[in-house]
């Protein structure tokens, strides 16, 4: 989820190229702590944050074109938004697997 919001936010809202070819295999490099990986995920939504507040507006288009058609940042929200529940769900599942509770 952090290449997510260094792609969403920063390459296709703000434009920075660094951002432009991140990857979004979700493998988390062995030699990486869960610590470092939730450190990483809070500093990518930091600079999320930077760049939403310096777009000012959630009618500010982005930067880069979303399948050949310019978007605004209200709809880079709404679509990270729905990522980020869609891999939440993913991981709630999993843990119900591990400890076999469930919100019933």
């Amino acid at each position: 989820m952090a290449d997510a919001e260094r792609y969403w936010f920063g390459y296709t809202l703000a434009g920075d190229r660094r951002y432009a070819e991140v990857d979004f295999s979700m493998v988390v490099a062995a030699d990486q702590s869960a610590d470092q990986v939730i450190d990483s995920y809070r500093t990518a939504i930091a600079e999320s944050d930077a760049h939403i507040r310096a777009a000012n507006r959630l009618e500010v288009r982005t930067a880069h074109p979303v399948n050949d058609e310019p978007r605004t940042l209200r709809w880079v929200l709404a679509h990270l938004t729905s990522e980020t529940v869609r891999h939440a769900g993913h991981a709630d599942i999993l843990r119900e697997l591990i400890d076999g509770v469930t919100g019933r």
